[in-house]
């Protein structure tokens, strides 16, 4: 395998694990498995992660994370704690710091600043938290209500009769 081959598949595997990185950002994937999963050493990885994308793994997947809790902070009206949680910080006062160093401001600051320069109103916290987490396991649509039970033939069956009735 020439040089050239190396690097394309050194880098092939680095991307691959930045992906997961802006995949799984919530997640606390250990840099030991990313690692792993690249075909490194943890400490080769760093290096060669640091030499292809400027920053450590740890720092990118910290950018990744305060770049998300900025779209929430513009867009939902979760508390701080909430977006720090659902972003993957396990610590109110390290994401705050962390969003501290990367924007200039603390996140209830970075809000009101958003705010004040205006845009659409913020998006009810349940719906913002029912996408990041899903909904409730239940019954499937079809098993729950019969064709006879919807709206539209509800509608209809209204329509007919008062057409008849008039």
């Amino acid at each position: 395998m020439s040089s050239r081959q190396a690097d394309v598949a050194s880098l092939r595997m680095l991307r691959k694990a930045r992906d997961r990185i802006d995949r799984d950002y919530r997640e606390e994937i250990g840099i030991a498995a990313l690692a792993s999963g690249a075909g490194y050493s943890r400490e080769h990885f760093i290096r060669a992660f640091r030499a292809a994308y400027g920053e450590t793994p740890g720092r990118y997947r910290t950018r990744r994370r305060v770049e998300r809790a900025r779209e929430l902070l513009r867009s939902v009206n979760l508390t701080v704690t909430e977006i720090c949680y659902l972003v993957g910080f396990s610590s109110v006062g390290t994401f705050s710091t962390r969003f501290s160093e990367l924007t200039g401001m603390s996140p209830t600051r970075y809000r009101a600043e958003a705010a004040s320069r205006g845009g659409p109103a913020p998006i009810p916290g349940c719906f913002a938290l029912m996408w990041e987490t899903g909904l409730p396991a239940g019954e499937p649509r079809a098993e729950r209500a019969s064709p006879e039970d919807s709206t539209s033939g509800e509608a209809r069956g209204t329509a007919g009769r008062v057409a008849s009735s008039a």
